[in-house]
């Protein structure tokens, strides 16, 4: 697709320019010309991750940069709140909606409103379910993330070659994501054969996806998890080999629960979303390697989605098959993931401008 490129590296920032985005208040305003008086709404989920500050800090530069009005709001993980939100941006009458859900059953109400206003809605790396009412979905190939951290997981301790056992154990993200369900299932589709092999071991016997969800993909749930797994199901001095795990701030919860109960040689671990401080631990030999999804890139395919739209255009898709949200087959454009480990980090994410060389010492 016709990615701009300046729209792709809009929004870059580093670690000073993350602190003052998060410590602004949760809706923020902004315009260039009003290219005709269009306006855009967004709907972020929370403040608490670092890569939902980047994408609405891209998002935000990139549509005032076409001209655009821009509304941007935060909802700080209570879905509540994003309804409400959703509903004052469509009393505002913006043009498009571009969202990335808390709680992806809870906006059919309030997309309806939108859609009797004909305003389009993009459904921003979450897919909204249980409605008809959204139009296209930008992400990732997000089964591809979970197949890029299971297969790590099988070079890493080389069970193609390695007699094992390895211990394993599995996290997965919040049940109220779509995208859980993709990241785990590309993950499991990888792992599960070696675990049926007896290869992989799962002590806890937690293996499906209602076991090891975590809520509002919450880093202080998963290490009470993994407390709770270690004391009860590694109390005979085995060790912990592997841990699935699908999001930055999950790893950094489980190393804690592992740092607090005596570990200083880490398993191998995943994550996702490149956030600076789990880059960091992938230095440190902490974290083993995270799954970098450039927001940027994201920002740019969805300001072209957009841009198609309010011209009177189709936005570009490359998957129309895929993402079914219970209604209908939403026409998708997936992005690719890549594979972040020490080996790789420099070229991948410092060289490339996505984390500042300078936040990383």
């Amino acid at each position: 697709m016709n990615v701009n490129r300046r729209h792709l590296m809009t929004g870059t920032i580093g670690a000073a320019a993350v602190a003052m985005v998060a410590s602004a208040c949760a809706s923020e305003d902004g315009g260039g010309d009003g290219s005709g008086g269009k306006k855009v709404g967004i709907s972020m989920p929370t403040k608490t991750s670092e890569r939902w500050i980047l994408d609405g800090d891209n998002l935000k530069a990139s549509f005032e940069d076409e001209g655009y009005e821009v509304t941007l709001q935060y909802a700080n993980d209570v879905a509540a709140d994003q309804v409400s939100q959703i509903e004052t941006m469509v009393g505002q009458n913006v043009n498009v909606l571009v969202i990335a859900a808390i709680d992806n059953k809870s906006l059919s109400g309030v997309l309806a409103q939108a859609k009797g206003q004909d305003i389009t809605v993009i459904a921003y790396d979450r897919l909204i379910l249980d409605t008809p009412d959204v139009d296209y979905y930008a992400s990732f190939d997000n089964t591809k993330v979970g197949t890029l951290q299971g297969t790590y997981i099988v070079e890493a301790l080389d069970l193609a070659n390695a007699p094992g056992p390895f211990n394993i154990e599995l996290f997965a993200g919040a049940l109220t994501d779509n995208n859980t369900k993709y990241f785990f299932n590309g993950a499991w589709e990888v792992l599960e054969p070696y675990v049926t092999e007896g290869k992989l071991v799962v002590k806890s016997g937690q293996t499906a996806l209602e076991q090891i969800a975590t809520e509002n993909w919450d880093g202080a749930v998963a290490q009470e998890r993994m407390d709770n797994i270690l004391s009860n199901f590694y109390n005979d001095g085995s060790i912990v080999d592997a841990v699935l795990a699908p999001y930055d701030g999950i790893s950094r919860g489980i190393i804690a629960s592992l740092q607090g109960s005596g570990y200083t040689t880490m398993p191998v671990i995943t994550g996702q979303d490149a956030e600076v401080e789990s880059v960091k631990y992938i230095i440190d030999g902490l974290q083993s390697m995270t799954v970098y999804k450039d927001t940027r890139a994201l920002a740019a395919t969805t300001v072209d989605m957009v841009v198609a739209v309010l011209d009177g255009g189709k936005p570009e898709v490359n998957d129309e098959e895929t993402y079914d949200n219970g209604v209908k087959v939403v026409p998708a454009y997936l992005l690719e993931p890549v594979s972040v480990d020490v080996n790789n980090y420099q070229e991948v994410v410092v060289d490339s401008g996505y984390i500042d060389a300078s936040e990383l010492a």
